[in-house]
């Protein structure tokens, strides 16, 4: 799984690299996003602009909000058959803006994160899915979650699995409307030899 991951860059820089539009004034740098935070997402392939959404899915037929912090991840195994991945799968899939991750190891008897970046450090986006869900009030709440796939072989040596960092070729088509098996067929772990040797941090 996924519970941690940053952003460390600039966020213009984000939009220059990764072809992003307009940019929300709280889309700020934070080297240790949790659940429950709000998160940058893009959900059009057209004006690529990013929003702020809630990382932990609620699904739309939930009855209680917090069980969002239990649906931070969707294994892409069965992303498109669980019930509260499934439709979103299937119409709101969704980009989320980051430059690493982390996976605890144990060292010396102690447990440390360690962080996993692209080796040239430039921001990438995560392969997500959103939902919107309305409590009995009438309140709204825009959410995500992360795909999570097998490791490729440098994330093995720490965890078993690993989010899904979409090829450069693939971001925009994860966005549109295609075929399930191609969508499936995106969901594949990173090329372990565009990632950089993972930092170890002594604490987040």
């Amino acid at each position: 799984m996924c519970g941690r991951f940053a952003i460390m860059f600039d966020p213009e820089e984000a939009q220059e690299k990764l072809g992003l539009g307009d940019l929300p004034d709280d889309f700020i740098p934070n080297n240790n996003i949790a659940p429950g935070s709000n998160v940058p997402v893009v959900i059009s392939p057209v004006d690529r602009n990013v929003l702020m959404f809630r990382w932990g899915l609620i699904p739309g037929w939930a009855k209680d909000e917090k069980i969002g912090y239990r649906m931070f991840n969707a294994r892409a195994e069965t992303v498109a058959d669980k019930p509260s991945f499934r439709v979103p799968f299937r119409k709101q899939r969704c980009l989320i803006p980051s430059d690493g991750f982390y996976e605890w190891k144990m060292v010396n008897d102690r447990k440390y994160p360690f962080l996993f970046t692209l080796k040239n450090k430039s921001p990438f986006t995560f392969a997500g899915l959103w939902e919107q869900w309305r409590d009995g009030e009438g309140k709204i709440i825009k959410s995500c979650t992360l795909i999570t796939t097998t490791p490729n072989s440098l994330v093995s040596k720490y965890h078993d699995r690993m989010p899904v960092i979409m090829a450069d070729d693939n971001r925009w088509k994860w966005l549109e409307d295609r075929p399930q098996n191609e969508l499936q067929a995106m969901l594949a772990p990173i090329d372990p030899g565009l990632m950089a040797t993972p930092q170890q941090i002594d604490r987040l």
